[in-house]
């Protein structure tokens, strides 16, 4: 059998799908929910089937032609293996720095791992969007975001 990116795609597409399932399956109800028409697990549950569905008619109707076969040549790894290291800082930052100021900072690493080097540019495409999804999320749909323990500490919290 020929692999190819479509199948490639298909397949971690399938997994992702599966894995979402599966967890969508343990997401707690409320008492008298189980016979509800609607609930916490009616959303994930159709998310799950849908993207089962389409990652199984993706591999179905793939493309065999051997022009498409996988090479990994030109991929840029490390680039990846980076930023997904950065996401994990952003993680472990957040409970530190708090929301805003962890945000600025990955956006500030991304972008500068990303290839940007203009201080200028860097700071005007992080901080003014950290901004505007910290004013959405507290401000219009009222989510308490935690300042960190940093500055809690400094507050005297």
């Amino acid at each position: 059998m020929q692999i190819t990116k479509d199948h490639i795609g298909g397949l971690i597409f399938l997994l992702l799908s599966a894995t979402y399932g599966y967890y969508a399956g343990h997401i707690p109800l409320l008492p008298g929910d189980e016979f509800a028409p609607f609930h916490g697990r009616t959303l994930p549950n159709a998310l799950a089937v849908i993207g089962l569905v389409l990652s199984t008619a993706l591999l179905v109707t793939a493309s065999r032609d051997k022009s498409q076969t996988l090479k990994l040549a030109g991929y840029h790894f490390s680039l990846v293996a980076k930023l997904l290291g950065l996401i994990v800082l952003f993680g472990l930052a957040l409970g530190w720095l708090g929301f805003f100021v962890a945000t600025v900072l990955f956006l500030l690493g991304g972008y500068w791992l990303l290839g940007e080097r203009r201080i200028k540019i860097l700071l005007l495409a992080s901080v003014p969007f950290s901004a505007a999804i910290w004013l959405i999320l507290t401000q219009l749909l009222d989510i308490y975001l935690a300042p960190g323990r940093v500055f809690a500490q400094l507050i005297g919290g």
